[in-house]
């Protein structure tokens, strides 16, 4: 099936269920007439936009499996980081969190930054602006990555969160701020949906931390790369990074040993912050 097949199909569905596109659209985080061209075969539409599609169109699993099959023709994509920030990084920040909220368990590994979902503004603000964007780009994309942090307090959802004890070390902002990080993680930590590994320095090194990524249930991977992003529902990609994950989580420290950890080094900031 070709990427016109697939538009074409997905027009047919809408229109099968009787649902208008603008309804569509918006229960899929894209705009209408972003939905007219995937369905005219004009532009060629991302697994995450058929993803949000087929859940929109609350189609049936054998239809699903069958577009998500056709999809997988071209299953891995690279999507430069420029090209998200030409178009609107907060627009991606919206997709990600419609993606997120169709997800029941997702699994996030991080040897870079604090996971987005649990920075504090000000570490958040700190990320964004290493970019260049102006104050107005800015505050649009920290306000999109903070309503995306709402999703944790579904508690039908699982959050699966390995971090790198280096992230934690890692002085993106003040130590007072650092400090008010770490506290965040802790708290978070205490919700029952969500759990936080830390891989201590001191663990064995069962794989190379070479690159953050997420795993939404068994479906889809999102990997990041210093110059793009890279999306896969090939199964035997996902299956390579559930496994790395579990690798890494398996030497994670999680519960009171994990907040033990963290507030050994917020206490360490919070030192340095009073001698400073």
């Amino acid at each position: 099936m070709t990427t016109i097949d697939i538009g074409a199909a997905l027009r047919e569905l809408r229109e099968a269920s009787g649902k208008q596109a603008k309804v569509v659209a918006r229960s899929a985080t894209m705009s209408p007439s972003k939905l007219s061209k995937i369905e005219n075969g004009s532009i060629t539409p991302s697994l995450m936009d058929v993803e949000r599609l087929l859940t929109a169109l609350d189609v049936s699993e054998e239809i699903k499996a069958q577009l998500a099959e056709a999809a997988r023709m071209a299953a891995t994509e690279a999507t430069a980081w420029r090209i998200y920030r030409r178009t609107g990084l907060h627009k991606h920040q919206e997709a990600i969190r419609a993606i997120e909220a169709q997800t029941t368990l997702m699994r996030l590994f991080q040897p870079v930054c604090i996971p987005g979902l649990l920075q504090s503004p000000e570490y958040v603000r700190a990320v964004l602006s290493r970019h260049g964007y102006t104050d107005a780009i800015l505050e649009k994309t920290m306000g999109a990555r903070v309503r995306r942090q709402g999703v944790l307090y579904d508690t039908a959802r699982t959050f699966r969160f390995v971090i790198t004890e280096s992230v934690l070390r890692w002085r993106l902002i003040q130590p007072r701020m650092m400090a008010a990080q770490l506290d965040k993680l802790i708290s978070m930590s205490r919700m029952p949906n969500v759990n936080i590994g830390i891989v201590p320095l001191s663990a064995p090194m069962v794989d190379l931390p070479s690159s953050s990524f997420v795993l939404f249930d068994q479906r889809l991977v999102i990997v990041e790369v210093p110059h793009a992003e890279i999306t896969t529902t090939e199964f035997r990609d996902v299956e390579i990074y559930a496994d790395k994950f579990e690798g890494f989580e398996q030497v994670a420290v999680r519960g009171e040993d994990m907040r033990s950890l963290v507030a050994g080094i917020r206490d360490d900031f919070l030192r340095e912050q009073e001698t400073g």
